[in-house]
Parts: structure tokens; C-alpha cells; sequence
């Protein structure tokens, strides 16, 4: 079915939402967006072979990722600190702020969905309810009630209202799960394919909340199954807490009017200034390990160990239970080696309610420039 809305005169919501493909009428690959596509995919290479340079994937992952979750939760005004946000515990379950927590669940979730793309190659609907329970920490599962509008913060007019049938409603999530995947020759550049699975998923909006969250999800997802990138560490969603009032103002003018050129070339700018952002945070962290192990490896040799090392620049605020857990040695061996590193100044000891945290200093600033 083609994708087609007519232009709508003031005060009337846009036309019923219509299943993918976009409508053939429409050009979504103008020369404009296909330059832009051509310079964010350069920028996605150069982000990929970057994060690819990491010894320990788990460092990028809980620590890039978890910064995409904060922000991509404070687009739904879930504001967390940096402090808080690395003091969490998603294992024990501890968190200093309801905020942290949160953050942590969408990390979680992010996490679920690596899972899921890297074993079996596709997502169900399972899967992404599974991703969104985990987000939300519950199973209320796709609407199956009537009566849910998004409206205009500002004024409060409902400005659209997504599909309220329930089995409409599974018949649009299996359409854009069809096309999740599609990658068939002739098939639209797979950047220009995310942009518009996104505003597909968010005017679907199949959940009572987390919807932008999930879709947020979605995204990297997309781009780890099609190959762009390996990791989920594209801070997307920082490109739009920036830009947050064109973010929904571009989703809007493509139900209203068939804008789409705006809003492809809105989510490529985003990707290309994002990625190559993030770039500089991957190389960041590669030159402070390469420095930080130097140091152990002259400084403190008795205890250097690349596991360490890797708990280090995966924890920026490291514990005595983090060190325990991540190179499996008692707590007074962890205790020894915490007072070891703060004594040199590797890292900096604090004391945050009744927990002393062990920061590395430099990571820390590096991620939260």
C-alpha cells in the first residue's frame, strides 16, 4: 500500500496512517538527501572502524550506550546526572535517582536487542515487546484500548491521532517489521530506510508509553543488522535533544504535507554529526587506555592486568564490588588494588552516601564533555 496524505487544511488532524512503502509518487532519494546520505555513511565507516579498535567491547557499551540512554530519555524529560548516571548498578540493582534507574532500564533494553539482531539476524514482534518491557518494566504490550492522541506541548491541541484498533494496529507493526529488514536491490539507501521506519514506528506509536524510547532503540538496531555499525554507540539521540523541537516539527509536516525530504535530511544530519562526534569519543577512550596502561604497567606491575584495565574505562565510577565481579578476585584483593590505583592518582577515591566510589577522572570529563 502506498503512503499518502493529502495537505490538510488548519484544525484537522493528519489522514489515517497507511502501510510502507512510501508511495511511489514520492521521491525520497532527491539529490539533495543522496549528497547527505553519501557524507553520513562516510562518517557511520569511519565511527565503525573506530569502535572496531576497542580491545573489549563492553567498554563502549557501558559507557557510550548508557550516554545515548540518558539522553534519549531526557527527549522524554528523564534528566539524570553524569554522577548518577555512572554510579548505578544495573547488576545489584542500585541506583542513587528513579532518573538513573531509568536510564539503566533503556540501556538494558538496547542490550536485549544487540542480542537479538546478532543471533538470529532479524527482530520478531516478540522481540521488540520483549525490548520495550524491558524498557518500561512491564508486559501492558501493544494498545489494545482506544483514546490515545499525541498533542501540541505548547497549547495542548491534539495534533494526531496514531491508529487505535488493536489488530490495525499488529497489522502495521508486521508491515514495518517486513520492512525492518528489507534490503533488496533497487531498495532505498538503508539510512533513508531508518529515517523512515522511525517516523513509521512513532506514528504508529503501538505502545502506551516508551514509544520514542523504543523507536530510538530501533534505530541503532537497524543499522547493526544492515551492517553501518557493529555496536549501538551512535548518539543519536543527542542530535535531537539538540534539535528537539524540529525533531517533532519535521515528523509532523510529513503527516500533515508528505515532507519527507525535511525529515530524511533531518535524520541524516543527524547520523553524519552524531558519528562523527562519537568518533571523537572512541578515540579519546583508545588514547586514555593506551596512557592508563602504561602507567599500570610501570607504576603499579604487581597488579596491571588488561582485566583491570578494562574495568577502569567500562566503570568511570569503579567500585570494590565492580573489581570484585569483573576480574573475579576477594574483596580485600579489590579493596588492596582500589587503594593502589588512588594512591598513585590513577583514579580518585570519594565517598557518595555510604559507598566509596573510584573515578577515573579523565574518562569521566572525556564523556561527559
Amino acid at each position: 500500500m502506498s503512503k499518502k496524505h493529502v495537505k490538510n487544511p488548519a484544525n484537522t488532524l493528519p489522514d489515517r496512517l497507511q502501510s510502507l512503502p512510501v508511495s511511489a509518487a514520492i521521491v525520497l532519494e532527491t539529490p539533495t538527501v543522496l549528497r547527505m546520505a553519501a557524507r553520513a555513511h562516510r562518517a557511520l565507516a569511519e565511527l565503525k572502524g573506530a569502535a572496531a579498535t576497542i580491545p573489549n567491547e563492553s567498554i563502549l557499551i557501558d559507557t557510550l550506550a548508557l550516554q545515548e540512554a540518558k539522553d534519549s530519555s531526557a527527549i522524554e524529560d528523564i534528566i539524570t546526572t553524569e554522577d548518577d548516571l555512572f554510579q548505578g548498578d544495573a547488576v545489584s540493582g542500585q541506583f542513587p535517582s528513579a532518573a538513573a534507574k531509568e536510564v539503566h532500564h533503556y540501556a538494558a533494553a538496547l542490550k536485549i536487542g544487540l542480542g537479538k539482531v546478532r543471533k538470529q539476524k532479524f527482530l520478531r514482534l516478540a522481540d521488540v515487546l520483549e525490548i520495550q518491557a524491558a524498557l518500561e518494566q512491564n508486559r501492558a504490550g501493544l494498545r489494545k484500548l482506544p483514546g490515545t492522541v499525541l498533542k501540541n506541548q505548547q497549547t495542548g491541541a491534539v495534533v494526531y491521532e496514531p491508529p487505535q484498533d488493536p489488530e490495525e494496529i499488529k497489522r502495521l507493526m508486521a508491515n514495518f517489521l517486513d520492512h525492518f529488514h528489507l534490503d533488496e536491490p533497487g531498495d532505498a539507501d538503508p539510512l533513508v530506510r531508518m529515517a523512515v521506519l522511525h517516523y513509521q514506528f512513532e506514528s504508529i506509536h503501538p505502545f502506551y508509553d516508551g514509544n520514542g524510547r523504543t523507536g530510538r532503540i530501533l534505530n541503532l538496531l537497524h543499522l547493526v543488522l544492515h551492517g553501518m555499525l557493529d555496536l549501538p554507540v551512535l548518539y543519536l539521540s543527542r542530535y535531537i535533544v539538540r534539535h528537539k523541537p524540529d525533531y517533532y516539527r519535521h515528523l509532523q509536516a510529513v503527516r500533515e504535507d508528505e515532507a519527507w525530504e525535511s525529515w530524511v535530511l533531518y535524520m541524516l544530519s543527524a547520523v553524519e554529526e552524531t558519528s562523527r562526534e562519537t568518533l571523537t569519543k572512541v578515540q579519546g577512550i583508545r588514547e586514555l587506555m593506551q596512557t592508563t596502561k602504561q602507567r599500570l604497567r610501570s607504576e603499579l606491575p604487581k597488579i596491571y592486568s588488561q582485566e583491570l584495565l578494562n574495568n577502569l574505562f567500562r566503570h568511570p565510577y569503579t567500585k570494590i564490588e565492580f573489581i570484585e565481579r569483573d576480574l573475579g578476585v576477594s574483596r580485600p584483593t579489590a579493596t588492596k588494588y582500589l587503594a593502589a590505583l588512588d594512591e598513585s592518582g590513577i583514579v580518585r577515591k570519594t565517598k557518595m552516601g555510604r559507598t566509596n566510589f573510584y573515578i577515573n577522572e579523565p574518562l569521566f570529563a572525556l564523556l561527559s564533555n
